[in-house]
């Protein structure tokens, strides 16, 4: 990808969670402190890699429709914290995709560093 061998560039987007940013104490502390991990990678290689033309970039969904929460023993877990998202419900796949893709795009030929909450305003 890198310029620097002669190539065009390009994107990386990382998959976080808004659980970095919540900490997710009692429930997935683990899980918080490995993507908190991943928003500082992000931003560090944003800056170290944006003079060779690659663009990297985080999307930190929340609670999205998924079978996760059922994989870790709470097939509930949507309903039980929907009324902590202040959009009242819980996201789709497909939102975190579009997010993603929009990262990817030329549209977003200017934004490196960016971690972009997915969350529902959570």
């Amino acid at each position: 990808m890198s310029t620097r061998y002669g190539r065009s560039g390009g994107a990386i987007v990382n998959l976080s969670s808004a659980a970095s940013r919540l900490g997710s104490p009692g429930e997935y502390l683990d899980y918080a402190a490995s993507k908190g991990a991943i928003d500082t990678m992000t931003i560090g290689l944003a800056r170290e890699l944006a003079t060779e033309g690659i663009r990297v970039n985080a999307v930190r969904p929340g609670l999205i429709d998924t079978d996760i929460h059922a994989s870790g023993g709470q097939p509930d877990r949507i309903e039980r914290r929907a009324p902590l998202i202040p959009m009242g419900r819980r996201g789709e796949i497909l939102g975190v995709a579009h997010a993603m893709a929009w990262l990817c795009s030329g549209e977003a030929s200017y934004v490196t560093g960016a971690v972009i909450d997915v969350s529902g305003g959570r």
